[in-house]
């Protein structure tokens, strides 16, 4: 097996892995030592490779320099204790078991988003009909988990929440932090009066403020300010320029800063 190893001895003082040591190297090192580049891939392999607070390891680094097994020196118990057991070691360590490694990190297997989405409104999990709320002095700010669909190029196709500001009878500023999904679909939210029949085509005119194309997994504000408490529809869209029918999931917090109480002066 000799063949397939090049065998090397690193210390651990020159890689830094024994902080007491440390005034030894800087003395070294005013003798013109000089030390180990921990930089160099060859250090950083050792170093990912290491056990933390083990005295010692035996690593087996491949030639693309990727650990391939790890034996600490307090941990040579069966199998791999003595010589039959270090060469088992070597043997796994070759035959891209990785001994003496963690198991590497999988990753998640890939989520169908529209098939999730779409299960959790059949079921009631997530509502986005009916959804409305109201604020109040009291409890000025709530928040709606809902969906949105992408419409078709040119269409819309809204999910629409009601937004009850009569308490604050001398205004404020209307605030909407949205959280976008996940999924694919980009996210568009229309704000309109209460009293506005939504369009299901073209471009929204009639919406008092807008956030378009706000990208999966951001976040975006909208913010208006209103002189009388009235109630307002926000309107979640997807993108025109996603497939018809895509959906995606967001979060909105609503939330009304109210105008400063005005003080008569005498």
């Amino acid at each position: 097996m000799n063949e397939n190893f090049i065998n090397t001895w690193v210390s651990n003082v020159e890689l830094g892995r024994t902080p007491n040591k440390r005034a030894f190297i800087a003395a070294r090192i005013q003798q013109g030592f000089k030390p180990f580049d921990k930089t160099h891939p060859l250090a950083e392999a050792i170093i990912t490779g290491w056990k933390l607070k083990s005295p010692a390891d035996s690593l087996v680094i491949s030639t693309d320099l990727n650990v391939l097994g790890r034996l600490p020196v307090n941990e040579r118990t069966p199998p791999y204790n003595g010589p039959k057991g270090y060469l088992l070691f070597l043997q796994e360590a070759l035959d891209e078991k990785r001994p003496g490694l963690p198991e590497p990190a999988r990753e998640p297997p890939s989520m169908d988003w529209n098939t999730f989405l779409g299960t959790a409104v059949e079921s009631g999990a997530i509502a986005n009909d009916d959804l409305s709320v109201v604020l109040t002095h009291e409890h000025p700010k709530k928040e709606v988990l809902s969906v949105f669909r992408a419409p078709g190029h040119g269409l819309q196709d809204y999910t629409v929440v009601e937004i009850d500001t009569t308490a604050f009878k001398d205004g404020g500023m209307l605030v909407i932090d949205i959280s976008v999904g996940s999924a694919e679909t980009k996210g568009a939210f229309d704000l309109y009066d209460g009293e506005t029949e939504l369009p299901t085509e073209g471009i929204p005119h009639e919406a008092l403020t807008s956030a378009w194309e706000v990208p999966p997994g951001e976040k975006q504000t909208i913010k208006y300010p209103f002189a009388q408490g009235k109630v307002f529809k926000l309107g979640a869209t997807g993108s025109w320029f996603h497939k018809k029918g895509e959906i995606n999931g967001f979060l909105a917090e609503f939330s009304v800063e109210p105008t400063p109480e005005k003080h008569n002066e005498n």
